[in-house]
This record gives C-alpha cells, sequence and structure tokens, in this order.
C-alpha cells in the first residue's frame, strides 16, 4: 500500500508539471509543444477529458484538422456532443463537410456565441442567404465585444451576395463604410443592381482605405499591398468588361494574373472572365488559361453560379477548339446536373451544327421544349432561327406563331410581317396582323369589363396594318382599320387623308362627305415667322445661290427667258503623227480585237526565238545566220516563225549574244561613268 501510494503521487506530481508546461506553451502560442505534453499527460490516463479537448484544440491550431476529428470520432463516449460540440463542427467546416457541420451544430444541446459565428458561416457556404442574414443580425444585436466589425463585413457580404446571385434589391442596413472590407462588399452589391459607376467609385475608395491601412504597417511590402489590392482590381476590370471596355479589362486581368496570387478562386474568376473575352478568337490563350479553373480548392472557394459558368465556358471553348466528344461529354453533364437550364441543350445543339447536321439539332431543341415548357419560348426562338439559316422562312415562322406567349407582342408581329413579306405572302403577314390586333382587344375588354378603350399599342398596331394593307394594294381592307383610328381620333387628320384616299379609289361619292370634315386652310396654315424664316441658314444659301435679281432683270427674264452662260470649249489635241492627208480609221474607236481587219495574234513567235538551251541561244539554225551560207545559198520563200519573225522583230532588244550596233560604243562609255565614279576601290 505504501508502495502504490507513492507511485500515484509522482504521477499526479508529474502530470501536474506537465499541466504547467501546456499553459505556459498555450499562453506563448506554441502549441506544437503543447501538443507532446498532452500526449505524456495522456499516457498517464487516457481518458482524461481535459487533455483530450487540449489535444484536440492543439491539432486544430497546427492546422491538422482531419486528425483532430479522428480523436473527436475516438472517443465519442468521452467527448460528448455538449463538451466538443464546436470544435467538431468547426473541423468540419475546414474539412469543406459543410452539410455534416451543420448537422452538428443544430443537434448541440446549447448554443453558444460561438456556435452562432459558426452557424453563420456554415449558411454561407450553403448559399442559405437569408438565414445567413438573420443569424448574423443576432449576433450584432447581442453581442458586445472586440469583433464588431468583422461581424458587420459579413453581414455585407451576405447582402452582396444577395444582390449579386438571388437579384434581391438590397436594403440599407447603415453600416458606416470605414473599412475596405466593407466599401469593396458595398461596390459588389451595386454590381448586382446593375449601378456600375457607382460601384467603379467605391472600389476606387476601397482601394484608398486598403492602402492606407497597409502602408501603416512597417512590416508590409508594395508586393504585399498589391497582392491584397488583387481582388479589388479584378471586381474594376469586371466593371470595365462590362462596360465594353473589353481591352483595358483583358489589361488589368493579366496583371493579376502576373502578380500570382495565393487565392486560386480570384485566379479562376480572372481566367474564366479572360475566356469569354476570348471567345471564339486566340484560342491558345484560352487554352491555357482553362487551366487555372481546374486548381484543387477551387470548388470550395466560387458560388455554384461562379462554377456552373465556369464549366458552361469550358463546354464552348471545347466547341470551339474542334473537341466534338468533350463538349457533349462536358454539355452532358451539365444537363444533368440542371436538367431545365437551357445553355447546355444549346450547346449541344450549336455543336450538332458546326457538325452540319441541323436537323438533328431542332429535333433536340424540340424535344427539350415538349419537356420543358416553361423554357419552350426561348427554344423555339433558337429553332427559328436555325430554320432560316438553312432557308426554310416559312416553317421559321411556323415556329413562332407556335410560341402563345409571344405572338402579340410588337416585335413578334414585325418580325412575322417581314418574313412573311419576303416570302411574298401578303395574306399570312395580314393575319398575323389580325390575330394580333384581336388579341389586344380581348384583353383590353377583360381589363375594362366591356369598355372598349384603345391602348396605344393597340392602336399602334391598327396603324401598321392599315399602312401594310395600303402599301399592298388592300384598300378595301385597310378602310375598316382607318376607320377605327379616325373614330379613336376625329381630329387626327393625317388618318382621315388616308381614309379619304382609300375610298377614292373605292366609293368617290364616300370620300367626298370625307373631305368635308378636312379642316380649311385658315384653321391649317401655320403661325410661321416669315422674317425669321428668310433669315436661317438655309434661305440666305438659296439666296445668295439665286443672286439678287433687280427689276430691269425680271423683266428680262419674263421677255426673254434666262440667258445662259457658254462655257467655251477646248480646242482638242492632235496626235503627234496626225497627217490631215490621210483619212483616220473610222474604227480606230473600237478595241483591236473588235476590228474588222484583225486577225488574231500569231502563236509560237517567241517561242521559236528563243530555245531551250544556254541563255540567249537561238532556236535558228546556226546555218540560217552563217551570212557566207545566207549570201550563197538560193532565195527561198520565208518559213512561218524564221525570217519573218526576225524582220518583225527587228526592234525588240535581242539576246546578249546577239550584240546590237553600237554595243561597244555603249560598253565603253559605260566602263568610263564606272571608272569616274570609282574611289579607292583598289
Amino acid at each position: 500500500k505504501m508502495a502504490a501510494a507513492t507511485g500515484a503521487g509522482a504521477a499526479a506530481a508529474a502530470a501536474a508539471g506537465l499541466w504547467s508546461e501546456v499553459n505556459r506553451c498555450g499562453q506563448n502560442g506554441d502549441f506544437a509543444r503543447a501538443l507532446k505534453s498532452v500526449n505524456k499527460i495522456l499516457q498517464i490516463n487516457k481518458d482524461d477529458v481535459t487533455a483530450l479537448q487540449c489535444k484536440v484544440v492543439c491539432l486544430i491550431q497546427n492546422g491538422n484538422f482531419k486528425e483532430a476529428l479522428g480523436v473527436i470520432n475516438t472517443h465519442t463516449k468521452v467527448l460528448t456532443s455538449d463538451i466538443i460540440a464546436f470544435e467538431k463542427a468547426y473541423c468540419e467546416y475546414r474539412l469543406n463537410r459543410i452539410e455534416s457541420a451543420l448537422k452538428t451544430i443544430q443537434s448541440a444541446s446549447q448554443q453558444t456565441d460561438k456556435l452562432k459565428e459558426l452557424y453563420g458561416q456554415v449558411l454561407y457556404r450553403l448559399e442559405r442567404y437569408d438565414d445567413c442574414l438573420a443569424a448574423y443580425r443576432d449576433l450584432i444585436r447581442n453581442s458586445q465585444d472586440e469583433y464588431e466589425e468583422e461581424r458587420k463585413t459579413n453581414l455585407s457580404a451576405v447582402v452582396a451576395a444577395q444582390s449579386t446571385w438571388e437579384k434581391v434589391v438590397p436594403e440599407d442596413l447603415g453600416l458606416r463604410e470605414a473599412t475596405y472590407e466593407l466599401c469593396y462588399n458595398s461596390a459588389c452589391a451595386l454590381i448586382g443592381q446593375g449601378k456600375l459607376n457607382e460601384a467603379m467609385k467605391k472600389l476606387q475608395k476601397a482601394e484608398e482605405l486598403c492602402r492606407q491601412s497597409l502602408s501603416e504597417d512597417s512590416d508590409v511590402t508594395e508586393e504585399d499591398i498589391e497582392a491584397e489590392l488583387a481582388i479589388i482590381h479584378g471586381q474594376m476590370a469586371y466593371i470595365m468588361q462590362l462596360q465594353g471596355r473589353t481591352e483595358d479589362a483583358l489589361q488589368l486581368y493579366n496583371q493579376i494574373i502576373k502578380l500570382k496570387p495565393t487565392d486560386v478562386g480570384l485566379l479562376a474568376v480572372i481566367a474564366n472572365n479572360i475566356i469569354t473575352i476570348n471567345k471564339d478568337q486566340n484560342v491558345f490563350d484560352s487554352k491555357k488559361k482553362v487551366k487555372l479553373t481546374n486548381a484543387e480548392g477551387v470548388e470550395h472557394k466560387l458560388s455554384k453560379k461562379q462554377l456552373q459558368a465556369i464549366e458552361f465556358n469550358k463546354a464552348l471553348l471545347a466547341m470551339y477548339t474542334n473537341q466534338a466528344d468533350q463538349c457533349r461529354k462536358l454539355s452532358a453533364s451539365l444537363q444533368s446536373q440542371s436538367p431545365e437550364h437551357l445553355l447546355p441543350v444549346l450547346i449541344q445543339a450549336a455543336q450538332l451544327c458546326r457538325e452540319k447536321q441541323h436537323a438533328k439539332a431542332v429535333g433536340l431543341l424540340q424535344d427539350f421544349a415538349d419537356q420543358h415548357p416553361a423554357n419552350a419560348a426561348e427554344i423555339k426562338l433558337t429553332m427559328a432561327q436555325l430554320k432560316i439559316a438553312q432557308g426554310s422562312v416559312t416553317k421559321a415562322c411556323m415556329i413562332l406563331r407556335s410560341i402563345e406567349e409571344l405572338q402579340h407582342k410588337p416585335g413578334m408581329v414585325s418580325a412575322l410581317v417581314t418574313m412573311y413579306s419576303h416570302e411574298e405572302d401578303i395574306d399570312s403577314a395580314i393575319e398575323v396582323f389580325t390575330q394580333a390586333i384581336q388579341w389586344y382587344q380581348q384583353f383590353q375588354a377583360s381589363q375594362t369589363r366591356g369598355a372598349n378603350p384603345k391602348s396605344p399599342v393597340h392602336l399602334s398596331l391598327i396603324r401598321e396594318a392599315a399602312n401594310f394593307k395600303l402599301k399592298h394594294g388592300r384598300k378595301k381592307e385597310a378602310i375598316s382599320d382607318l376607320e377605327e383610328l379616325w373614330k379613336q381620333n376625329p381630329k387626327d387628320v393625317h388618318t382621315l387623308a388616308q381614309l379619304i384616299s382609300a375610298y377614292s379609289l373605292v366609293d368617290p361619292e364616300k370620300a367626298k362627305v370625307l373631305s368635308k370634315h378636312l379642316p380649311s386652310s385658315d384653321t391649317m396654315s401655320l403661325k410661321v415667322d416669315v422674317d425669321a424664316l428668310e433669315n436661317s441658314h438655309g434661305a440666305t444659301y438659296v439666296r445668295k445661290k439665286a443672286g439678287k435679281l433687280t427689276g430691269d432683270n425680271q423683266q428680262k427674264e419674263q421677255g426673254q427667258g434666262e440667258v445662259k452662260k457658254k462655257k467655251k470649249k477646248k480646242k482638242g489635241k492632235l496626235p503627234k503623227n496626225y497627217d490631215p492627208k490621210v483619212t483616220p480609221d473610222p474604227e480606230r474607236w473600237l478595241p483591236m480585237r473588235e476590228r474588222s481587219y484583225y486577225r488574231g495574234r500569231k502563236k509560237g513567235k517567241k517561242k521559236d526565238q528563243v530555245g531551250k538551251g544556254t541563255q540567249g541561244l537561238s532556236t535558228t539554225g546556226s546555218s540560217e545566220l552563217d551570212a557566207s551560207r545566207i549570201a550563197s545559198s538560193p532565195p527561198t520563200s520565208p518559213r512561218p516563225g524564221s525570217g519573218a519573225a526576225v524582220s518583225a522583230t527587228s526592234n525588240v532588244i535581242p539576246p546578249r549574244h546577239q550584240k546590237p550596233a553600237g554595243a561597244p560604243a555603249t560598253k565603253k562609255k559605260q566602263q568610263q561613268k564606272k571608272k569616274k565614279g570609282a574611289k579607292g576601290g583598289w
């Protein structure tokens, strides 16, 4: 018994010393050394709850989240959820097991402030922005410590995410934008609302605050400041891209990439935006940039919509680089993830069109429209575009008319009428007008409980229909539309004039009756300041051009008419070899080929002169060029291509071997010039 008591006392003394070491290391931040002491304590008592908790904390501080979670799961009997709930949830959060972290937090019996803070972070990662906003508001309201500024920053980040991804108009939280993080989040919220100029000013303010804040620390270098500003500059470049300033945006994007920031999410977004600027151009650069979007951990840094946009652009890039199988694979994967989304099926259809399989592309779009009626309108518009590209305008019109929610829209009516007119199908074009007018008439009647006032769009359609019918000679059909317009506005003189014009060809008596409604010339006279009109720029120009006419000139103009100045004709120049005794060729104005005496060019003229031998060698036989033989031989008739060719080409410069007369003198002259111009060549 004495020995046992002595051993227990020694162990307790050793444990006390180890605990002192753990406490000292913890205060100094040396958690690696503290972990060694905790392990020694656990060797003495493996189920010591405090020691296990300290071990988990040391592992978390050293970044060993997986090992810490393993310790918690191994000692579940000792480390219950009430004791270790925050540490377990935090490890799961850092290991990107967000759903598990949420369950751990919700299963905790007591919701401490630490758990509430972590709960807000988890909700943000799960993109449950409404719940996250409520959680941070509760924290700010019920907490008073040194972390209030960080909570406000997180709150503004939630509002910015709502504005950007859910298109929710953010409410004014009344946050004082004293830090660059708050300014940045405020700018993101403004971008979501489309207020790009205001957002740019906020980002410029955020950049200024960031520089001021970091320059106060002497240990921070300029490179560190630029690295911190990278995300602000990236958002500036995004605004430039949205504003159409693609060159400026591209330059700023490339500057950020050269800095090699450690944030893989930022690099992925910038690379994706550069790819969207390149489109189907500069594909080699896009293939390099797309590698940045595949970095490890990117999926945990970006929102679902950002990741989806990157995958869409990968599929489009595969299509532009003629990687058909890769494009189909990516678009099929996207369609399985979001079956109701339009882009995957549109990319597949575009790839089929590149492969000249237009019918298959239309069939694919038709199947999608049948399965997803909510998105049928946009799909059918694409189908119509494909039909137009194939030259099937009538089929395209049929597809467009099947879109019930758009068939009465003025833009759709205009497109259909234009297409039918191109096909010279006037009856179908008029039918489109009639159906649209009837739809608006029924809609107005249902809205006004039987009353029949015409909306501006309705009246505009009636007028366009009347003008179209008048243009294509459908006077009788146009009359009813014009009468309806005049009935709505009896003071419309233009409509009345059109109506009288139409009736004049159909019912002249009716036209006379209607003409009585035209206003008199007195009432139609315009109040015009004649002096101001005469002194205007146009009137002055006309007056100067016409010139001032005196009374005598006016009488002369009335009696004799205007005397025109006669232009003095220049005497034509005659050719140098002009002979007045010789009658000029009457066909001299015609091209040579069209003249009656043209016999065509003699073929083979030059071919007989120059052969395949050494340069300058003549094809004519040497005997023919020998003067002695020519003198002794009897004269013969010239063969075509030999003697006649020589005489015909007597003015042409002969080859080098045939030296013309005067060649030695020329050569001597050239030598003299060369000698004179040479300076110190020897």
